[in-house]
């Protein structure tokens, strides 16, 4: 695990924990503006989506909760800040702003030139 004083572990505790929070109300929002307002359950929606919902945003708000619970699982566990492919440190200011960051900036840069590129084909 990288090396984080006891205060910067409980800002990043903290910066987690907010984030979850926050992508879990915006998933909320998101469900009950469809057509159908009534309650809703988050495993219920995965099993029938309705039409009006923007699928992408949803999507990508439930993948990074999930990140997020991996984090807080990491960081229970003393395994949290090191980046997934170098091994690395992630860096405490990365990790406040991106909670669910799981490669250095360099690492991170490689990854989007080497696979995201591919989602936007060129003419």
């Amino acid at each position: 695990m990288a090396n984080f004083t006891e205060d910067q572990l409980t800002q990043l505790r903290s910066a987690l924990h907010k984030r979850y929070l926050q992508l879990q109300s915006e998933v909320r929002y998101e469900l009950a503006h469809t057509n159908d307002t009534g309650d809703f359950d988050l495993t219920e929606y995965l099993n029938n989506i309705p039409d009006d919902i923007d699928t992408a945003l949803v999507d990508r708000q439930i993948n990074e909760m999930r990140e997020l619970e991996m984090s807080m699982k990491y960081l229970s566990e003393l395994e949290f800040g090191d980046c997934i492919d170098c091994g690395n440190e992630i860096g405490f200011e990365r990790l406040l702003a991106q909670p669910s960051a799981q490669r250095c900036v360099q690492c991170q840069s490689q990854y989007e030139k080497t696979f995201l590129q591919d989602l936007n084909p060129s003419l």
